[in-house]
C-alpha cells in the first residue's frame, strides 16, 4: 500500500525563503494581514486533510468507480467520497481563496495552490469534484450578472453546490467553433438549450443537491465559428427567488465514460433537452468568459500532475531503500544483507532524482505563478498588475504542458523503480501512472498549449512578454554573476536566455513564410521555455540554499536542495540543446510525408 506525507517543508521554503510571499502581500491591502504563522497553519491543516481523509480513499475509489442509475440519471460516487466532501465543506476549504463578499475567506491563491497540490497527491479523482467548481466560480465572478452572482456564487464558495464546464461535444474538442448545442431565446429573457456534451468531469454526482453547469451554445443568429459562441449558466435544479431549489432542469447524465484512469471521478456524457439557462456575459462572446474557466483549469491541471509526481516519488524512494537487488558496481554497501538496496544503483538514482527535480521545479513554478496571480488581482500599482498578468499568460501553457509532460516522465520512471511490482495494482504506482495520463490531454492538449505559447503568447507580441521574463533572469545574473559558487546555476540560464532571442526570432521569421514552421517547432519550443523557467527557479532555490549553508545552517534540507539543483542542471536542463536542434529542423520532414502516411 502506498503512503503520502505532505511536503510542508518544501512549501514553506518556497513561500518564506525563496519568494518571501508575506513581503509581497504587505503591499496588497487585501492580504496585508497574512503572516507566516497563518500560512503555516493553513498548510499544516490542509496536509492533514489530504493525508488522513482523501488519500485512504484513492485505491478503493479507483477500484469501485462511479455508478450511473440510467432510470434516474443519478450517479453514485465511490464509498467514502461523499462523506469526505462533507468534511471538506465543513472545514471551509472550498472558500479558502474566494471573495469574502460571497462568504469566502479571501486568502491568497498561493495557499489555495498548495492545498490543491496536496489534494491531488492524495486523490486526484476526488479532488476534481471541488476543483472544477473553481473555474465556474471564476467565470461567474468575472462575467456574471448581479442576479447570477447572488444566486450562485455564495453556494459555490461554500461548496454547498459544485460547478462544471460543459464545453466538449462528440464531434469537436479543442475546435469549439464547430459546436452545435443551440440556445433559443425565451420571452422571459432566459434561453432554452439543447445539445450533447461529452467528457464532462464531475458532470453528475451525489456530493451536493445542485450542480451549476456552465454551457457553451449557439444563438439562432450566431456567426459561424468561434465568434458565434455564447456561455450560459444551466443549473441541475432551477433556483427559486428565495434561493431554494425548484424543479429539475432537463440537463442529464446519459452515460459515464469508461476510462484509463481517474475512475473515482464521474466523467459524464451530458444530454441537454430544452434546459433553461441564463446568458453569462455578452451574446456571441462566450469565449472570453470560457477562457477565464479554461486558464484556471489549465493551472489546476498542472497542479494535478505536480501532486502525482510528488506522491509517486515518495513511494518509489521508500521502495528503493527497502528492495534488495544485486550488489553495487562500486562495491558492497549493505554487508549485513544478501544484496544491496536498489537505491545504490546509478540508474535507479537517475529515475528517483528525475522525479524529485521535476516535483520541486513544478512546485516552485506553481507557487511562483500563484503569487503572480495574487499580484495581478490585488497590487495597488497598475503597472505591476499588468506585468504580473502578462507573466501569468506566458506561464499558463508552460504550467499546463511542461509540468504534465514531466509528470508522465516522472510517474513512469517511479513505476520503473518498482520493476514488476510497479505493474501490480496493490502497490498503487500503476494508478498514479494511469491517473496522470489524462493531464496531458484535457483542457487543451499539450500540443495546443505549445501552439498557444509560441504562436500567441510570444510571436503574437513580438516576444515582449518573453522579454519581461528575461529581465527576471538578467536581474538574478546581475546579483550572482560574480559569485563562483553560483556559476554552475547562473551560467546555464544566462546562456540559454541569450540563445532564446535568436532561437525565437529564427522560428518567427520562418513562420511568416510558412505557418507550419511554427507548428512543427512549437512542442520542442515549449520544453525549451519550460527548462528556462525551471532553470531560473532552481537558481533562485540554490541561491537561498547556498546562503543558508554559508551562514552555518546545518539543516540537511539545504544540502539536499543544492544536490537536486545540480542534478537538474547536469542531467535534465541539457535537453534544451537537442530540442533547439529538432525545432530548427523545420517542417519539411514532418509535412512531406504523404507517402509514409498513405
Amino acid at each position: 500500500m502506498p503512503s503520502y506525507n505532505p511536503p510542508l517543508r518544501d512549501m514553506q521554503f518556497l513561500m518564506h525563503e525563496v519568494f518571501k510571499v508575506t513581503e509581497s502581500y504587505q503591499q496588497m491591502p487585501k492580504h496585508a494581514d497574512v503572516d507566516v504563522d497563518t500560512i503555516n497553519a493553513v498548510l499544516e491543516e490542509a496536509g492533514k486533510f489530504a493525508a488522513n481523509v482523501t488519500f485512504p480513499l484513492n485505491i478503493s475509489g479507483d477500484a469501485e468507480g462511479c455508478t450511473l442509475d440510467k432510470s434516474t440519471h443519478e450517479v453514485t460516487t465511490p464509498k467514502g467520497f461523499k462523506e469526505a466532501y462533507a468534511q471538506f465543506v465543513e472545514g471551509g476549504w472550498p472558500a479558502l481563496s474566494c471573495d469574502p463578499e460571497y462568504g469566502g475567506q479571501g486568502l491568497p491563491m498561493a495557499l489555495n495552490s498548495a492545498l490543491y497540490e496536496m489534494l491531488n497527491s492524495a486523490n486526484q479523482a476526488w479532488t476534481m469534484y471541488p476543483g472544477l467548481s473553481h473555474g465556474a466560480y471564476e467565470a461567474l465572478h468575472a462575467y456574471g450578472t448581479p442576479e447570477q452572482k447572488k444566486t450562485y456564487l455564495g453556494k459555490l464558495t461554500s461548496g454547498e453546490w459544485t460547478g462544471t464546464m460543459c464545453l466538449t461535444e462528440p464531434h469537436c474538442g479543442t475546435d469549439l467553433g464547430l459546436l452545435r448545442t443551440k440556445a433559443e431565446p425565451q420571452a422571459d429573457g432566459t434561453y432554452k438549450i439543447t445539445g450533447n456534451k461529452i467528457f464532462i468531469s464531475a458532470g453528475e454526482h451525489d456530493f451536493t443537491d445542485n450542480i451549476v453547469h456552465l454551457v457553451l451554445a449557439r444563438l439562432p443568429d450566431a456567426p459561424v465559428g468561434s465568434k458565434g459562441i455564447s456561455l450560459f449558466v444551466v443549473p441541475k435544479f432551477h433556483v427559486n427567488a428565495d434561493g431554494s431549489l425548484g424543479e429539475r432542469n432537463p440537463i442529464f447524465c446519459g452515460a459515464l465514460e469508461h476510462k484509463m484512469g481517474i475512475h473515482g471521478n464521474a466523467t459524464a456524457q451530458i444530454n441537454i433537452d430544452g434546459a433553461i439557462g441564463t446568458l453569462v456575459g455578452e451574446p456571441n462572446k462566450g469565449l472570453q468568459a470560457m477562457f477565464v474557466m479554461m486558464n484556471a483549469a489549465r493551472l489546476g491541471v498542472g497542479n494535478q500532475s505536480l501532486g502525482l509526481t510528488e506522491v509517486a516519488f515518495q513511494n518509489a524512494l521508500a521502495y528503493a531503500k527497502d528492495r534488495l537487488q544485486m550488489r553495487s558496481l562500486s562495491g558492497t554497501k549493505a554487508k549485513d544483507k544478501p544484496a544491496d538496496p536498489i537505491i545504490v544503483h546509478p540508474d535507479v538514482r537517475r529515475m528517483l532524482m528525475t522525479a524529485k527535480a521535476y516535483a520541486e521545479g513544478g512546485r516552485a513554478l506553481s507557487t511562483f505563478s500563484a503569487l503572480l496571480i495574487d499580484t495581478e488581482l490585488n497590487h495597488p500599482d497598475e503597472k505591476v498588475r499588468k506585468d504580473s498578468a502578462d507573466l501569468v499568460a506566458l506561464l499558463t501553457p508552460i504550467v499546463k504542458a511542461f509540468i504534465t509532460d514531466n509528470g508522465w516522465i516522472s510517474t513512469t520512471a517511479c513505476q520503473q523503480v518498482y520493476g514488476g511490482h510497479g505493474f501490480i495494482t496493490e502497490w498503487g504506482m500503476e494508478q498514479f501512472v494511469r491517473d496522470n495520463r489524462i493531464n496531458m490531454i484535457y483542457e487543451g492538449t499539450n500540443g495546443v498549449q505549445a501552439l498557444d505559447l509560441l504562436g500567441r503568447k510570444i510571436l503574437g507580441n513580438q516576444g515582449a512578454t518573453l522579454k519581461k521574463f528575461g529581465k527576471l533572469i538578467a536581474k538574478l545574473v546581475e546579483e550572482e554573476g560574480v559569485n563562483e559558487k553560483m556559476s554552475e546555476f547562473i551560467t546555464p540560464i544566462a546562456t540559454l536566455g541569450d540563445q532564446m532571442t535568436k532561437f525565437t526570432t529564427e522560428i518567427g521569421f520562418k513562420g511568416m513564410q510558412n505557418p507550419d514552421e511554427v507548428g512543427s517547432a512549437s512542442v520542442d519550443y515549449l520544453r525549451v521555455a519550460g527548462h528556462l523557467v525551471f532553470g531560473y527557479l532552481f537558481a533562485r532555490m540554490a541561491q537561498v540554499a547556498l546562503r543558508e549553508i554559508g551562514n552555518g545552517n546545518s539543516d540537511p534540507f539545504y544540502l539536499a536542495k543544492l544536490q537536486t539543483a545540480r542534478f537538474y542542471f547536469a542531467k535534465l536542463f541539457p535537453e534544451t540543446a537537442s530540442l533547439m536542434r529538432t525545432a530548427r529542423a523545420g517542417s519539411k520532414s514532418l509535412m512531406d510525408t504523404d507517402a509514409a502516411l498513405a
